[in-house]
């Protein structure tokens, strides 16, 4: 791949990746970096719908282009759920074209490196367009150059980077954070006061949900280790969206003392806000931990189907956690008969991680 030219005109810029969560916090820093580098530049962000609050928040994104492609590998789906997104692409196809018409991008990113984020890319009339080299699903066809990922860069964070190496922007600490507003941080004070819990008071984040099946832990140990932490005097609220609060509910019943429940509370900024109050996270692999590990709060991350070398805590203390003498380790499979990589999770081993942290001990 030729390095890009500097002399071209990058005074728009132009991100496509549009889902999930964790995708789209791995990408954060990289946005953060090129605006702290080209600070006179305008970024704009193609997204699904759901999280585009999350990055209006953000100072560094200019625009927001928000679109709404129903997933189809969700089990909820349904079964005419490729003609639905087949349509819905098309409608969007069409929306975005007439919106960057107008102002169209000197540079278009494909952090998705999809099908689908090649045809949102075309969207942009003119431009350079880049990909990554090992973009899937003929994504590499709809890009002008290709950025080659380095056999030893393993991290989706740090495969995000490489295109700051390429625009010769150096990354600094600086650019890893997530933003809510002053209103998100105000909501959830007047929530934990609605609880009891003082403002002082150190507070867990759980996070028992997440999209794939294989990735959850059995609720019985959740309701235990809830009870523990409670039965010590140290608060834990379970946070999430309002799809989990039945999952939770099915948690909280188990448990002997008294739960405190925000998920479905809050909006996504209004989230990271509790995280960011939080002193640890204990949860499943997800958007929510990536989102802690990036406001810099300690996680303690539970791991059975997915790779936490490349989709682990990045930049922040923690422990992963995960069952021992297994061979199907990190086997990435949607659906499992037997979960035995969660089941296979002690809560002493969940419990004694999370203490370590809480003590300020990392080895």
């Amino acid at each position: 791949m030729n390095p890009i030219n500097m002399d071209i005109d990058i005074s728009r810029i132009l991100i496509v990746k549009p889902s999930s969560l964790g995708d789209i916090v791995h990408t954060l820093p990289m946005v953060h970096a090129l605006k702290r580098c080209f600070p006179g530049c305008r970024l704009g962000w193609i997204v699904q719908d759901v999280f585009a609050e999350l990055l209006e928040r953000d100072p560094a994104i200019d625009a927001v282009y928000p679109i709404h492609i129903s997933s189809t590998s969700d089990p909820q789906a349904g079964r005419f759920a490729y003609l639905r997104a087949f349509k819905e692409t098309l409608t969007t196809l069409q929306m975005l074209r007439r919106r960057l018409k107008s102002h169209p991008c000197d540079l278009v990113l494909d952090l998705h490196a999809s099908f689908r984020s090649g045809l949102l890319g075309q969207t942009n009339p003119g431009g350079l367009r880049i990909g990554f080299k090992d973009g899937r699903e003929l994504n590499t066809l709809f890009q002008n150059q290709l950025l080659p990922v380095p056999g030893h860069v393993e991290h989706a964070l740090d495969k995000n980077l490489l295109f700051c190496d390429q625009l010769n922007c150096k990354v600094a600490d600086e650019d890893f954070h997530i933003c809510c507003s002053s209103g998100d941080k105000s909501a959830v004070h007047t929530f934990l006061q609605q609880q009891g819990i003082d403002e002082n008071s150190p507070i867990i984040y759980a996070n028992p949900a997440a999209r794939w099946q294989t990735k959850f832990w059995p609720k019985e140990q959740w309701a235990e280790l809830a009870d523990r932490f409670s039965g010590q005097g140290r608060v834990m609220v379970f946070g999430g969206s309002s799809q989990d609060s039945l999952y939770i509910e099915s948690i909280t019943r188990l448990m002997t003392t008294e739960p405190i429940v925000a998920a479905g509370r809050f909006s996504l900024p209004e989230s990271v806000a509790l995280i960011q109050r939080s002193c640890l996270y204990v949860g499943l692999d997800s958007g929510p931990m990536h989102m802690a590990a990036l406001a810099g709060v300690p996680v303690v991350a539970l791991f059975g189907p997915t790779h936490p070398a490349r989709v682990g805590p990045y930049g922040v203390e923690h422990r992963i956690v995960r069952a021992d003498n297994l061979d199907c380790l990190e086997c990435r499979q949607r659906t499992c008969d037997h979960l035995s990589c969660m089941r296979g999770i002690s809560v002493q081993k969940v419990y004694d991680a999370a203490i370590l942290l809480l003590n300020g001990k990392t080895e």
